[in-house]
């Protein structure tokens, strides 16, 4: 389910061009708008004409809490309005034009994407970038989602309990640089708290009976698995208390040796049910699995780019048995193993599905905030070695891939999900003023 998201909506015009018609074209994009996924509109009834009007509309939007602002150029119109609205809304702006109608006796009747055209100067010329400009007959949704992971990503209350993973430098973040730059605000607790959040006795029977029903759980113990089904209650009893969007987790050295299992079995577990949980104390791992599904892509997981055949062309995205078990590709084993921590490991195995998929990452460097975004497509392939994993193929030479990530310096976890979803992250990183690699 895509990100709620409430935008503002005006018609802008100028009564002597065909406002009119306009008009008549605003009041029936306004009932098809209102049938958009998740979107809450503010939408000004009537026509913004004067720089009165605008004033109105301005002071009317600006106490509405909006995370958008849609300009309809029903008509050309004066340069002011835009700029009157911009003065009380510091919003991402799409400005929509409308293709012109049929010549009414030789007159141009809306001259619309000339209002978008004069726009988007006067907001480029007064250092604005975070406009949008689109031509047709209907709203232009890479935006509306775009704005749906920049809204998402700004509300964020993210988690991470023990910090980073020992030794993974790359994945330090400022929560404060981030809260400035992203709007996310991070919290840190002790991986203490996840231990002893409490649990109800019935939760705990029904995550062994789906363990049970989900895993070949004939390589664990019958404690482990009873071990991995209280810890599964606890991370979700612990992320609804505490209202957390995502929880970066340090998943090791530790965890195994002082709880008794890794958490790698009760992640997988809890992802394919929607919470967000990254590994490792990956806190801007958490944050791509935030975006990818603000913009609709379901059950995010983190991988590792782990091995590269630069002669057949593809990666092995694998991780150590933490992808959503929701993900299992239906043909292979989907077990639980014991195969680190001296045991202790109980991970999740399986092959992931076949299909599209997408990548992100949104990571940070040399005070710079970056999102690599690539595209695939996951291979089927047999059941090898432990751990969760797909085998992809992408759209260019995977050493070009290689080179990109690691001539970068991008972490070495990203967020991957099925479907196509680069293109509202694209633009939501324009829109942000950051660098797009890909």
């Amino acid at each position: 389910m895509k990100e709620r998201i409430k935008l503002g909506l005006v018609c802008l015009a100028r009564e002597t061009f065909d406002h009119k018609a306009a008009a008549a074209i605003y009041e029936g994009l306004v009932r098809e708008l209102s049938r958009l996924e998740n979107v809450d509109w503010e939408a000004l009834p009537g026509l913004v004409i004067s720089v009165e009007d605008a004033r109105r509309a301005a002071a009317r939007l600006a106490a509405a809490g909006l995370d958008g602002m849609v300009c309809l150029s029903g008509t050309f119109h004066l340069g002011h309005l835009v700029l009157e609205l911009r003065s009380e809304l510091r919003l991402p702006f799409l400005l929509w034009g409308l293709p012109e109608l049929p010549y009414d006796g030789g007159k141009i009747r809306l001259n619309s994407v000339c209002g978008v055209n004069l726009d988007a100067s006067n907001l480029y010329k007064s250092g604005v970038d975070d406009y949008t400009a689109s031509v047709g007959p209907g709203i232009d949704e890479t935006w509306v989602d775009a704005i749906r992971a920049i809204a998402a990503l700004r509300r964020a209350r993210v988690g991470v309990a023990g910090d980073r993973a020992h030794g993974f430098f790359n994945l330090g973040v400022s929560d404060t640089e981030l809260f400035g730059e992203v709007g996310a605000l991070v919290d840190h607790f002790e991986l203490s708290e996840l231990y002893a959040e409490p649990a109800a006795p019935s939760a705990l029977e029904l995550r062994r009976e789906q363990l049970r029903g989900t895993f070949d759980c004939s390589g664990v113990t019958e404690a482990q698995v009873a071990k991995v089904a209280e810890l599964a209650a606890r991370i979700d009893a612990f992320c609804g208390r505490t209202g957390l969007t995502a929880l970066a987790i340090r998943c090791w050295p530790e965890f195994a040796r002082d709880y008794g299992v890794a958490p790698c079995a009760a992640m997988s577990l809890l992802q394919s049910e929607g919470r967000l949980l990254a590994c490792e104390g990956d806190l801007e791992g958490a944050l791509s699995m935030i975006a990818h599904r603000a913009v609709g892509g379901e059950t995010p997981f983190l991988f590792d780019f782990s091995q590269v055949d630069l002669e057949k062309n593809y990666a092995l995205l694998w991780h150590c048995g933490v992808a959503p078990c929701n993900l299992w590709d239906g043909v292979s084993k989907r077990s639980l193993d014991t195969y680190f921590a001296g045991g202790r490991g109980v991970t999740a195995g399986f092959v992931l599905k076949a299909g599209p998929v997408s990548i992100a990452r949104l990571d940070s460097a040399r005070g710079k905030r970056r999102l690599l975004l690539q595209e695939g497509r996951a291979l089927p392939m047999e059941k090898e070695l432990s751990g969760t994993y797909a085998k992809v193929e992408f759209g260019r030479p995977v050493k070009e891939l290689l080179d990109l990530i690691v001539y970068k310096g991008f972490a070495h976890h990203a967020s991957a999900v099925y479907g196509s979803y680069s293109a509202p992250l694209r633009l939501a990183a324009r829109l942000k003023g950051w660098e797009v690699a890909e």
